[in-house]
């Protein structure tokens, strides 16, 4: 839907404007905000394919996508990620809730059954086929990822993917068939060749990058040899809190697990 923001959309809305993946932000005296009605009005360019995603603190939210034309001083295209610690917390996971939605809207435009195009729906989010009826929901993908604990140790991997030196906790994909459980048995054998007991839920965190729900685990090593599978997995070794290296950024559930580790065994001795 293309619109002109009109006096029907309410004047303290926030708008997640997308342009190539990056979200518009107003920045001033030091803040980084998401933009307001009031501000979208005063742009050159007009939203389009409009979509409520719901209310926020009494604020409707809306995502669009917009053009980065003769954008005004004060305005500016960032990429999602790395907002964190720029935007208020609370204001960075719905803007990761929009980026997840904006890009399924992105992909989800035809019918995977007939190939007709699809229409998004206004009272909930989700795509309909115009000619079969053939509806289609956000997609999330569940993910375990897990901390394994060896006494004062903590089991990290360097992926393929990862930035030079950078260490995180092994995590993995559910397959279908497979209990969260059984997929965190099978990716750390699979990854690392590690046998674990005492699986226990940590904690969960929608991750929009691209579209995950990361289920996370503590576990206790019951072997202690890795072995790593040269794929996914470039190295890995045993760390304690006095020797961690380069680690994932603060808002990844990963670098939680990793925190609470540090945290629960930071005054044990070195072995």
């Amino acid at each position: 839907m293309d619109i002109k923001v009109s006096e029907k959309i309410p004047k303290d809305a926030y708008w997640f404007l997308f342009h190539n993946d990056e979200l518009l932000v107003k920045e001033g005296e030091g803040n980084t905000t998401i933009p307001l009605t009031c501000d979208i009005k005063l742009l050159v360019s007009q939203p389009a394919d409009v979509q409520s995603i719901g209310i926020f603190h009494e604020h409707e939210c809306f995502i669009a996508t917009i053009s980065n034309d003769n954008l005004l001083s004060g305005f500016s295209f960032k990429k999602v990620r790395p907002l964190y610690g720029y935007l208020e917390d609370k204001y960075f996971w719905v803007a990761c809730r929009a980026f997840h939605i904006i890009n399924w809207m992105k992909t989800s435009k035809f019918c995977g059954c007939c190939g007709s195009s699809m229409t998004i729906l206004s009272h909930e989010i989700a795509m309909k086929c115009s000619n079969c009826g053939h509806l289609v929901y956000p997609r999330i993908s569940p993910a375990i990822i897990v901390a394994v604990i060896k006494e004062n140790q903590i089991l990290l991997a360097r992926s393929k993917r990862f930035p030079p030196n950078r260490y995180s906790v092994i995590a993995g994909f559910v397959e279908p068939g497979e209990t969260v459980e059984e997929c965190v048995k099978r990716e750390l054998r699979e990854e690392v060749g590690i046998e674990v007991e005492q699986i226990n839920y940590f904690g969960s965190q929608p991750w929009s990058f691209p579209d995950s729900l990361m289920i996370a685990f503590t576990a206790k090593a019951l072997t202690h040899e890795i072995t790593i599978d040269n794929n996914e997995i470039v190295a890995a070794d045993w760390f304690t809190p006095h020797n961690l290296p380069d680690l994932p950024d603060k808002p990844s559930i990963g670098r939680q697990l990793i925190d609470w580790f540090t945290e629960k065994y930071k005054h044990t001795s070195i072995t």
